[in-house]
């Protein structure tokens, strides 16, 4: 009888490290299916996050290296601007009548505009602008300006920041722009210096500031030579004249 039971268990020891040898290979074969069927979740495709306030929500996260003057933002084609501005006199050109000089004096515009972004760094623009000029010690006279002009300008910051499938605009850009305009001009009066005149160069320097994702406000410097018969009453044919003027004016992205 104990011979039976002795056999028995040289019989179980040696069946034991059969058992221990498959049970390890067949751990090591989980693993590493395990392993391979994380990489493959790693490698699925993914569908892209959707734009607009969801995106943001999506990819926002503690540190994403922007400050908050940096948010997200679907880029535009078009703008449109309408603002108004006030005339310079220290650095506008007197008019004259006769050898008399006569600064502006509460002289302002208006100027309504159509803009296309070429890039995140330039844009174009055509606009329309009226000023309207009054000048000191003279009463019940003044001048009209009203031109069409054309403009190129240049921001000076990345407007549209993209990292990834995700689109950021700045809040604060400053930019300049050059461009030339052309219109008529009337001197209320007699002998006002009326007629045709060309504004080349057009200059400005300015800075825009993003309300939210679509409406902005810019100011802006501009200078204009105006090329035309004169700036005032009495004066001779022709001549070159320097107007200055501050520019506010809202700008509307679609």
């Amino acid at each position: 009888m104990k011979k039976i039971s002795y056999l028995g268990m040289l019989f179980a020891l040696l069946a034991t490290p059969a058992t221990a040898a498959y049970s390890d290979e067949q751990f090591r074969a989980e693993v590493i299916e395990g392993l391979d069927l994380i990489g493959a979740r790693a490698n699925v495709d993914r569908p892209d996050a959707a734009p607009g306030e969801l995106g943001l929500d999506v990819y926002q996260t503690a540190d994403a290296g922007y400050n908050s003057d940096v948010q997200m933002f679907i880029p535009t084609r078009m703008y449109m601007r309408a603002g108004a501005g006030l005339n310079l006199p220290f650095a506008t050109d007197a008019a004259h009548v006769g050898d008399v000089a006569h600064d502006s004096s509460g002289s302002w515009s208006t100027q309504i505009g159509l803009g296309w972004n070429l890039s995140s760094y330039v844009r174009t623009e055509i606009d329309f602008q009226e000023s309207t000029f009054e000048f000191s010690d003279i009463e019940d006279a003044g001048a009209t300006y009203q031109t069409l002009g054309g403009m190129l300008y240049f921001d000076f910051a990345r407007r549209y920041v993209q990292t990834g499938d995700i689109t950021y605009r700045r809040r604060f850009v400053p930019f300049m722009g050059i461009g030339a305009a052309a219109g008529v001009y009337k001197f209320d009066g007699a002998g006002g210096a009326d007629g045709f005149v060309i504004a080349a160069p057009r200059a400005t320097l300015g800075f825009n500031v993003m309300l939210n994702d679509l409406i902005g406000i810019d100011i802006m410097y501009q200078y204009q030579m105006m090329i035309g018969n004169g700036f005032g009453w009495d004066v001779r044919a022709g001549g070159v004249d320097n107007i200055s003027n501050i520019m506010a004016s809202f700008r509307v992205n679609f």
